[in-house]
């Protein structure tokens, strides 16, 4: 058996910049990913891509060059890790698709999937996720529709339709839930994210070269077909996030992808028992310290999992939390004290970056009124948002666990992990409350983070 001082999940901008960290003091790493490639979603990639459409892909080859020190192992899917028993040294088993993996730390760099809500017509065939559409794109080479419409919110929208554009696609419009001229109020944090301001402006250019429309306090309220989307109904809203009266207009095309913001995957440091915290865009985050450790000894966490921020943020995060686990094994520090400086400072920058982008680009309160009776808030189950509003108001269901129990919203193929969120805020909603951290926490919740089949258990010793 093969033990490790360092083990890594999750290999993308975070995960990376742990196991060089962790590696460059002078430990044995293990860096473990359910991808066949290292870089995550952001540096997601063909075998024959010279990365010249990924952003900052020198800082990806760096990393990539440091995996000689580290143990890689692609197409690892974490689906279980076994705390230490009590021993001596010890030691956390991993447990993935290829065996088990022994280390006395372990780093999650797990990132964040793609958060949606449910609105009219969402569950047709050509509504994709923002992200679904990028890896398409950046894993195969592909775009998924022809006439294309991007919705949600956030900045993620930006690369998708640019780069569905420069695929081929015919982006006939994006549309932005929020207005990103609200960046205007948080001086301080967009001045110290100047390279987001330039990073935003090649995305604008790049828009313009495609012709691609942009549309600000707009939102894709329903998508209409029958066998496949032929076109979106798109409404102005108010600073409230509330659709105006009469403003609603119809788009053609044979493909949406929608996104507003993205989820944490929480689900293995959640069942080891780390603490977690409700983060400002609402979503629920791992609670960390100042060395990125979490409450669980020896746990330490980085990137979108701590609080969604971007892949700067988590490349920081992660050179931190490799950092701290290697000094918590004795070994010396991995970067001399000014650059732990300047880390911990662009840490603050980047984490105040954050805050203003979620203050910025929220979930627009009145998505509950988009949606009609009849519209699925769950398809694994086909669980439809009336179910879930008369759990509350006739079936005394108080939070999401018990809407859950009632409606079976959650307990399908995907457990949760698309519409744990609406169902956590539609209960909330009907409750007349603000969503908590104990409503979305069920949803994070999984003994088994990844499908398994019960012929790997049996054979998992």
């Amino acid at each position: 058996m093969t033990a490790y001082d360092v083990v890594v999940m999750g290999a993308g901008p975070a995960g990376l910049a742990a196991a060089a960290s962790a590696a460059r003091a002078g430990c044995r790493v293990a860096l473990l990913d359910a991808g066949s490639r290292p870089g995550g979603q952001f540096w997601r990639h063909r075998a024959d891509a010279d990365g010249g459409e990924h952003p900052d892909w020198s800082t990806f080859a760096r990393l990539r060059g440091q995996l000689g020190r580290v143990a890689h192992r692609a197409d690892a899917a974490v689906w279980f890790v076994e705390p230490p028993a009590g021993r001596a040294d010890p030691q956390f088993a991993v447990h993935t698709r290829s065996g088990v993996v022994h280390g006395r730390r372990l780093v999650v760099a797990t990132g964040a999937h793609d958060r949606v809500v449910p609105f009219p017509g969402w569950d047709l065939p050509g509504v994709v996720t923002a992200g679904g559409a990028q890896a398409m794109l950046k894993g195969q080479g592909v775009t998924f529709a022809r006439r294309i419409v991007v919705a949600g919110t956030g900045p993620f929208l930006l690369p998708v339709a640019t780069g569905l554009a420069a695929a081929g696609g015919t982006v006939v419009g994006v549309y932005e839930a929020n207005d990103p001229a609200c960046y205007a109020r948080h001086p301080r944090a967009v001045a110290g994210a100047a390279g987001k301001l330039t990073e935003a402006g090649r995305y604008g250019w790049r828009m313009l070269r495609h012709a691609v429309p942009y549309h600000r306090r707009t939102a894709v309220v329903a998508a209409h077909g029958t066998d496949h989307v032929t076109g979106v109904t798109v409404a102005r809203l108010g600073p409230d996030g509330t659709v105006l009266p009469g403003t609603g207009t119809r788009v053609e095309c044979d493909g949406l992808a929608v996104g507003f913001g993205f989820t944490p995957q929480l689900e293995l440091a959640v069942a080891l028992g780390c603490a977690t915290r409700l983060d400002r865009d609402g979503s629920l985050v791992l609670a960390v310290d100042a060395a990125q450790a979490t409450s669980v000894p020896g746990v330490y966490a980085a990137g979108e999992v701590t609080g969604v921020g971007g892949a700067g943020l988590a490349l920081v995060e992660g050179q931190l939390a490799g950092g701290a686990a290697a000094l918590s094994l004795g070994r010396p520090p991995p970067f001399p004290a000014r650059r732990l400086d300047r880390l911990l400072r662009a840490r603050r920058r980047l984490r105040r970056f954050a805050a203003a982008l979620h203050a910025v680009h929220p979930v627009p309160a009145g998505w509950p009124d988009w949606c009609a009776d009849d519209t699925l808030v769950c398809r694994c189950e086909e669980v439809p948002v009336a179910a879930v509003r008369r759990a509350v108001r006739e079936l005394s269901a108080i939070d999401a666990r018990g809407a859950k129990l009632l409606t079976r919203a959650g307990m399908g193929w995907c457990q949760g992990r698309v519409c744990g969120y609406a169902t956590a805020c539609l209960v909330a909603r009907e409750a007349g409350r603000a969503p908590g951290a104990a409503d979305l926490a069920g949803y994070a919740s999984r003994p088994l983070a990844q499908p398994v089949t019960l012929g790997e258990i049996a054979a998992d010793d």
